[in-house]
């Protein structure tokens, strides 16, 4: 009988590894002031490549995607009235650098954590009063874009954002491991709601863009007891001093990318059982 055993080496393991993230994502902004959650969560999924570069330090980079939502109906009680909402789905490319606690090559679990530079887009909806599917961007809700307000700049749906991370992960085997991560992301706009600042002058939206953006910029008038009476110019609708986050939070599997070669070259090859490290 051989009797398979796993065998770390004391020696720092410098493999690549490839991992797949699955979890819940979710947004901070004007319509969800609060941190995560999982009431508003969606489904969220990525891959992320790891290079060690020490027994410390580990290069990190990958991609994600996943969907975002939130509504003034669940917000916080003074913020309800509004009654605004937004969709929005998210695919982002990072790249971090990630610090390990403990030495995995004297045991199997360790936390980390990580920090680095992303680039995301996203692209804003709603349903209208039809339940039409309607882009709010291409809407100057709040006069982006338009002569008459030039502080008032589009925003761009391509940004940047700074992730911060924390996770642990187990070793299973020599070549696989098991993980928990949640981390954050630190937008550098206040647009991935459509809201940030103020309500503009109803009649110079209207002729700009027509009776939709009207209708979707201020939506107090659809709910009961709501005000029926569009608001002045300069009334406040977001917090422009603040700008959006969005996070992830899930479980991560992860394998060396040379156990992956070794799998496919040993195929039919009975070389193959010495990548077990059964003793001879």
């Amino acid at each position: 009988l051989c009797i398979c055993q796993l065998s770390f080496s004391q020696e720092q393991d410098k493999s690549a590894t490839i991992s797949l993230f699955t979890g819940a994502m979710n947004y901070q902004g004007d319509l969800n002031p609060n941190s995560f959650t999982f009431k508003n969560s969606n489904f969220a999924a990525g891959l992320t490549i790891r290079k060690p570069l020490n027994r410390w330090f580990t290069l990190r980079g990958g991609i994600n995607i996943g969907k975002i939502e939130a509504a003034d109906r669940n917000n916080r009680d003074y913020l309800k009235q509004r009654n605004l909402s937004f969709y929005s789905s998210i695919k982002e490319a990072y790249l971090g650098l990630e610090v390990t606690i403990l030495d995995m090559s004297a045991g199997r679990f360790t936390p980390y954590i990580y920090g680095g530079i992303a680039v995301f887009q996203f692209n804003p909806w709603t349903n209208d009063r039809n339940g039409v599917k309607t882009y709010l961007k291409p809407l100057s809700t709040e006069g982006q874009g338009l002569p008459q307000y030039p502080k008032q700049k589009e925003y761009n749906l391509t940004q940047l954002s700074l992730p911060l991370g924390i996770g642990a992960k187990f070793a299973v085997s020599e070549n696989f491991s098991i993980g928990i991560e949640f981390n954050q992301r630190k937008s550098f706009t206040d647009y991935i709601d459509d809201v940030s600042s103020n309500y503009v002058d109803v009649n110079i939206l209207r002729q700009a863009k027509g009776n939709k953006a009207v209708e979707l910029a201020f939506r107090e008038n659809e709910i009961p007891q709501g005000r029926l009476l569009y608001p002045a110019h300069g009334e406040q609708r977001g917090t422009p001093s603040e700008m959006d986050w969005y996070y992830f939070f899930g479980l991560s599997s992860e394998i060396k990318l040379n156990a992956i070669s070794n799998l496919f070259g040993n195929s039919g090859n009975k070389k193959g059982i010495a990548s077990q490290r059964c003793p001879r």
